[in-house]
């Protein structure tokens, strides 16, 4: 059973990313990947406050925390094109641009992991 709903949220993951990509084309931010980084950033927000969550609450099934966690998450998030990406950027001598990228990866996906967490605290019961 955990094949199959990790399956079928790595899907929905994978849908969500292309539907992000089609709408939020990197072409049209003067060539810098601003998908990637929003799908990215959204992913830590998400990753973290789930990951917190989540282990508040003894009744969630394992089976649907690895299905969210490695399949929809993990599915979503791309770390492998953000390597792309920022290797283009410096063949394209963007060099402002592909450190803009790194850092805001590095920097806003620390800072969307701790507001993630945050998050997950200050709702509800979670502390």
């Amino acid at each position: 059973m955990i094949y199959v709903t990790v399956g079928i949220a790595g899907a929905i993951g994978a849908l969500l990313r292309y539907t992000i990509g089609l709408i939020i084309p990197s072409t049209s931010f003067f060539h810098f990947p601003i998908s990637t980084l929003l799908i990215n950033l959204i992913g830590c927000l998400c990753l973290s406050w789930f990951f917190s969550w989540i282990h508040r609450y003894a009744f969630f099934p394992a089976w649907a925390h690895t299905a969210i966690i490695t399949g929809l998450i993990g599915s979503f998030t791309t770390f492998s094109t953000f390597q792309l990406e920022f290797i283009q950027l410096i063949e394209k001598n963007y060099f402002y641009f592909a450190f803009l990228y790194l850092f805001l990866s590095g920097i806003g996906g620390y800072v969307f992991s701790l507001l993630g967490m945050y998050l997950a605290k200050t709702r509800g019961d979670v502390s």
